[in-house]
């Protein structure tokens, strides 16, 4: 499987233990590797549901009408693989709320000189990624893993940014390394680079694993809402559709609001209902007054 994503520090530890990666993966029903699934042991059940009996499937289409074939890519195939194991093993929800975009629209409109004088483009992304680093240091629960067998909570001392980038071939998530620590502007030129290299399949395996949480992003496309599936090792997703404008009522005075909605599908093993709702009302506080991020 040479599509295993893992960092230089977890091959190292994976040799140090005599452990086999493409074996580990196998097992895992994924091909994101960490530490702790070096640590951790394997999880039997992942294995299981990718043998699953899907003979019942095996339909001859042709005999209803004309069709064609076309083969999934090895990239897809791995994507399905992972999806498919997410889905089956991790008991999921998907808690739904919106946030305030103005002062975000407001900043954007204002900056659009600097930013142009940067060559950066400030996107709302940008924003986002930025709350969901500070969020993610205020939340510690959400920024962790589970050992692979289901033990062990490992809570992370470092906030990396997965953001899904949607390619020709296949869906990709380069990270933002530390972005608690980055700046706006430095976090918009990141999204801008990784953007491109995933188009341009220039993005290194390195720079894809070790994510603490991932943003994935159909507002340029549509949608009020999905439910995205999480992707472990990480025990959560925050998904976003495109903003709409809604009433908001100042007394008896109706005004137009632009309001971003957001996902968060969640690990309900790790995460309940009452942390989700309180990590998102924290996420829509930020996005609504951005400069807290910025103190």
């Amino acid at each position: 499987m040479s599509d295993i994503i893992a960092s230089p520090s977890v091959r190292r530890l994976a040799q140090e233990k005599g452990v086999d990666l493409e074996e580990r993966a196998r097992t895992l029903g994924r091909t994101t590797i960490g530490p702790e699934d070096i640590e951790g042991g394997t999880a039997p059940a992942a294995a299981a549901s990718a043998s699953a009996d899907t003979s019942y499937w095996d339909v001859d289409h042709a005999a209803y009408g004309p069709v064609t074939e076309e083969p999934m890519s090895r990239f897809a195939l791995v994507a399905a693989r992972n999806l498919a194991a997410a889905q089956s093993l991790i008991p999921a929800v998907t808690h739904h709320d919106r946030a305030d975009v103005s002062a975000i629209e407001a900043l954007r409109k204002a900056w659009k000189p600097e930013a142009q004088a940067r060559g950066v483009k400030l996107t709302a992304l940008a924003f986002h990624a930025a709350a969901l680093a500070r969020c993610l240091r205020a939340f510690p629960r959400f920024n962790a893993s589970l050992s692979a067998d289901g033990q062990t909570l490992i809570l992370k001392d470092y906030v990396h940014i997965g953001i899904a980038v949607d390619t020709a071939h296949g869906l990709m998530v380069p990270v933002i390394r530390d972005a608690d620590r980055k700046g706006l502007w430095q976090i918009a030129a990141e999204i801008a680079d990784l953007a491109s290299r995933a188009q341009a399949r220039k993005i290194g395996p390195d720079e894809m694993g070790g994510a603490s949480m991932t943003i994935t992003n159909l507002g340029g496309i549509g949608g009020t809402a999905f439910t995205p599936i999480v992707n472990p090792p990480e025990v959560a997703i925050l998904g976003i559709t495109r903003t709409e404008t809604v009433t908001a009522w100042d007394g008896d005075t109706p005004r137009p609001v632009p309001m971003v909605p957001l996902d968060l599908s969640y690990d309900h093993r790790v995460i309940n209902g009452a942390d989700a709702a309180r990590f998102l009302s924290h996420y829509a506080g930020l996005i609504a007054d951005p400069r807290r991020m910025m103190v």
